[in-house]
């Protein structure tokens, strides 16, 4: 398997970089994972959109699914599209408001909102908890602790398994979506404070002490937020977590 990055800012793109977004490869089959803003520029610069084989989104805040609407577009309005998306239409794993949410998104006014119908391009699949094969990964999906219905993800391929946590506060769910991952890749918004409200997401603190307990292979940190130094954050996962760490960047190809 090979990850790589779209974009990994939290909460809101920052200076030159992208929200969530990443992209997970294997036997030519092409998973992507989250669209925040600024990440179908990214994608673009490495491959056709369109040849995306399948989209899985954790949960509907915009910055982890805000450029949907413009692969739409791609997908509706390309003249010449090396297949035809009506045909081939995506796979979108998602939660399951997801088909309401993202036509009232692309709809062009609250009178043609009734009549956006995205199915003719996309293939909606409602995500649940639970275990199911997308392309030639088997995908574990738990809801995790973030304010809407959210869900953490571990891909497994070939013998070797990367865990993501989404966006989410510390919770039972995910020492069970960690426990001996090869890499997990998980947020890390902000620095650690008692005030930091519960249920939201995680500090470099907690997701140190997470990995540490899961005893993960390899972390990689992503999703801190641009007005967090993330330097504080990987130092506080280090003092936590004596495995091999890294802060992920943007276009940049992690092996798993």
């Amino acid at each position: 398997m090979r990850l790589t990055v779209l974009g990994c800012s939290g909460s809101a793109p920052g200076p030159h970089e992208p929200s969530s977004g990443y992209l997970l490869e294997a036997d030519d089959f092409a998973l992507g994972v989250e669209l925040g803003n600024g990440t179908l520029a990214e994608l673009s610069a490495r491959r056709d959109p369109l040849s995306l084989d399948a989209l899985v989104f954790s949960h509907l805040h915009p910055d982890h699914c805000a450029d949907f609407s413009a692969l739409t577009v791609l997908r509706r309005w390309h003249p010449t599209p090396p297949v035809d998306p009506r045909v081939r239409r995506l796979p979108v794993y998602a939660p399951k408001e997801a088909p309401t949410r993202f036509a009232a998104a692309y709809a062009p006014d609250q009178a043609e909102l009734a009549e956006t119908d995205l199915s003719d391009v996309y293939d909606f699949r409602v995500l649940a908890a639970g275990v199911q094969t997308i392309g030639p990964f088997t995908v574990t999906a738990v809801e995790v602790n973030h304010p809407p219905e959210t869900y953490g993800f571990r891909f497994t391929h070939g013998g070797r398994t990367i865990a993501y946590t989404a966006d989410t506060g510390v919770c039972a769910a995910l020492d069970d979506l960690a426990a001996g991952v090869d890499v997990l890749l998980g947020e890390a918004s902000w620095t650690h404070r008692d005030d930091r409200p519960a249920g939201v997401h995680l500090s470099g603190v907690q997701l140190g002490e997470l990995a540490a307990r899961a005893s993960v292979g390899r972390l990689l940190i992503t999703h801190v937020a641009p007005w967090t130094d993330p330097r504080a954050v990987l130092a506080e996962a280090r003092a936590a977590y004596d495995g091999e760490i890294v802060l992920v960047g943007r276009g940049v190809t992690y092996p798993v």
